[in-house]
């Protein structure tokens, strides 16, 4: 394909939209100021939360023993979804990925759609993060929750609120301050759950647990649900957050792969290493009436149960503290993310471009308020468990942006330097948009009818939004309705299949075949109905150039 230049009033206008926009940012920019350790360090800490005390027991409810091979399965599909944008946030390294990448292959419709939904749940992240913590601290602090639920009280909501305010303190104070924290919460957030693995899978393993019964005692149906319901995927989500400090990352090209794969495949050895200990460390007794009745009852979680049975006293010091840590840990990476996101969506002019604008210290502080605000509204209005489903419908639809858009810019940006590709790209990015097509399918229906009005009215609010800033630029429509039958097909299947509540009269195993076709039907699709190549490029000039002038894919001719 022939390279796209720009004419010399093509330079012009170019010229005209870096001054005009460089204007707009107050002369400031995103300061490139994370290496390799804590842009790691970074996705680790949004993976490696609270879930390690609760997920290996909710995934041997669904699968029993097997329940190892969710957590395989479960990273497996994340590194395919994660391999994608490695490739593209390297090429292109700007921050709030999720909004950004397929704003760059399918225009603003696509890019409204997808920053929509991870932008609801960014937002609720740090408030579901707060909550946990406070639950633990209950404990000492009972006037914080209401007796025998998951409610915050009044005294609870305002903790809550000051503690967000924390989170929006450490990231306002600079992305290196904020590294340099992070770097140290991630430490602990590693070493804490390494010890507690080691010491139950030295004090007590019992190898019979994992065949008693049955391995896998409710076969592939109880595999997959353990990657879902079990708290597979989501706690793999969180390397989401590499993604979206792109832009503030030093050598992006090296570093974001890396960080990408070294984050997935560490956490992964983690929830592993938890999962087998779990397994392990049960009584036989307490499995008699099946895997799936297993309740270690303790305010902190199945280990805290377990080392109290065992007679650990000394390691519920060390539960307590990953209890309180994880989350705060998870929070201040979210408040973070969630700015940059918003200051993406801003540029892509889905919200006022007020937020758009970075601080002195370059970090969008109109963002973190806006979302802090909204977040501390949340903790009023919904409550945990209603959080905690939002907050997963709504992040995973926007990872399938990353392998359409992977593929689509092979063709558009032809020529664009690429420190790392992906081999047989149109083969990866297939597999990895029909691993992440099922993995919606096995949230389940109870998921899937909350996402779709949600998608719905994040569609709404954008149109209502180019009207209030009477925005003229067309919308990509015709690059979006691939959009329709894929989100209508994957509901209806989702209702009639075998998950979360769903009516299962599509059988097991006809379902998974149903839902590859889907997600192979609409990556086809996807991958046809892209932008122009010049419209992409464009958008990279528009978008990209303004921020990094070396990430200008032009910039010797504007020297020129």
């Amino acid at each position: 394909m022939e390279r796209l230049l720009p004419s010399n009033q093509d330079v012009l206008s170019i010229r005209f939209l870096l001054e005009k926009a460089h204007s707009e940012q107050g002369h400031m920019k995103l300061q490139r100021s994370i290496g390799l350790l804590g842009l790691t360090f970074v996705a680790v800490s949004g993976m490696l939360g609270s879930g390690w005390l609760f997920a290996p027991e909710l995934a041997a409810q669904q699968a029993g023993p097997a329940a190892i091979i969710s957590w395989g399965i479960g990273g497996a599909v994340m590194f395919l979804i994660a391999i994608t944008f490695a490739e593209v946030s390297a090429m292109l390294p700007v921050s709030g990925g999720l909004a950004r990448v397929p704003y760059f292959s399918h225009g603003n419709v696509v890019s409204a759609a997808m920053g929509w939904t991870a932008w609801i749940g960014y937002t609720l992240t740090a408030p579901i993060e707060v909550s946990a913590m406070l639950q633990y601290l209950s404990t000492w602090a009972p006037f914080i929750q209401e007796p025998g639920t998951s409610t915050l009280t009044l005294p609870g909501s305002l903790i809550a609120g000051v503690l967000m305010v924390l989170m929006v303190i450490i990231n306002a104070w600079g992305v290196h301050f904020f590294s340099k924290i992070n770097t140290g919460l991630t430490w602990i957030k590693i070493v804490v759950p390494a010890i507690i693995i080691l010491t139950f899978l030295t004090t007590k393993f019992e190898i019979s647990n994992f065949t008693m019964q049955e391995f896998s005692p409710y076969g592939m149906t109880g595999i997959l649900a353990g990657v879902s319901t079990g708290g597979v995927i989501f706690a793999f989500v969180g390397f989401r957050h590499a993604i979206d400090l792109a832009g503030e990352t030093r050598s992006p090209h090296k570093n974001i792969p890396l960080a990408l794969c070294l984050s997935i495949l560490f956490c992964m050895v983690i929830y592993a290493g938890a999962q087998i200990a779990f397994v392990g460390a049960i009584d036989p007794s307490d499995v008699d009436s099946g895997w799936r009745n297993i309740h270690m009852v303790h305010d902190y979680g199945p280990f805290a149960a377990l080392g109290t049975a065992l007679g650990i006293v000394w390691i519920m010091s060390l539960i307590y503290s990953g209890a309180i840590i994880a989350p705060f840990g998870g929070g201040l990476v979210a408040t973070g993310s969630n700015a940059r996101l918003t200051m993406a969506m801003a540029e892509n002019n889905q919200f006022p471009r007020l937020f758009a604008v970075l601080s002195p210290r370059g970090v969008p502080l109109n963002a973190l308020v806006l979302n802090w605000a909204l977040g501390f509204v949340m903790l009023f209005l919904i409550n945990f468990k209603h959080m905690v489903t939002l907050n997963g419908a709504a992040i995973i639809l926007s990872l399938v942006a990353g392998p359409i858009a992977v593929f689509a810019l092979r063709k558009q940006l032809p020529d664009r330097a690429r420190y790392f590709q992906i081999p047989a790209v149109g083969l990866f990015a297939a597999l990895a948009f029909i691993a992440g097509t099922l993995t919606l399918y096995w949230s389940g229906w109870t998921v899937i009818q909350v996402l779709m009005p949600l998608l719905a009215v994040g569609l709404l609010l954008f149109l209502l939004m180019r009207l209030i800033t009477k925005d003229k630029r067309p919308l990509d429509v015709k690059e979006a309705l691939w959009l329709i039958p894929y989100l209508i097909s994957l509901t209806v299947l989702s209702y009639f299949g075998n998950f979360g509540h769903g009516t299962g009269l599509i059988p097991f195993g006809w379902d998974l075949g149903i839902g590859s076709a889907i997600g192979l039907c609409a990556f086809v699709l996807a991958s046809r109905s892209r932008l122009p190549d010049q419209k992409t490029a464009d958008y990279v000039i528009e978008l990209e150039g303004v921020h990094d002038k070396t990430l200008n894919p032009y910039a010797e001719i504007e020297d020129n």
